[in-house]
């Protein structure tokens, strides 16, 4: 399950409006509405923090191992840096789609891909 199923499935089975929401974690209408969407995703660890608080969830529901990935992106080295992360979560999971990899495989090689893409982007951003 995505984070916008996890938000949207969350939501509903509190029984709250997007507005009902949007008033108990401080976050506007508009946001959640787009996380529902899928249209954007939290760029801070805080915003998961209060969604789960206002939803009576552990953090941890909402956030996974790609989630800290791409918020450790954008927290080293921006927004671009946050796309960039996304759109390899999102391939590989393309890549995976309808496979028969066994699932500790296909954790290992997530974290391999994500220790190798931190290290390249500091390596950029230092200079060499």
């Amino acid at each position: 399950m995505n984070f916008q199923e996890k938000v949207r499935n969350a939501r509903i089975a509190r029984g709250y409006s997007q507005d009902e929401l949007a008033e108990r974690s401080g976050i506007s209408r508009r946001t959640i509405q787009n996380y529902e969407l899928g249209v954007r995703l939290p760029k801070k660890r805080e915003t998961y923090k209060a969604l789960a608080d206002a939803l009576c969830i552990d953090e941890s529901v909402l956030l996974d191992e790609n989630v800290d990935f791409v918020l450790r992106a954008n927290e080293q080295y921006g927004s671009t840096a946050m796309k960039q992360a996304l759109n390899l979560v999102e391939d590989v999971r393309a890549l995976w789609a309808g496979g028969d990899m066994e699932e500790e495989d296909m954790d290992e090689i997530m974290r391999a891909l994500q220790e190798a893409y931190m290290d390249v982007k500091a390596k950029k951003k230092e200079g060499k």
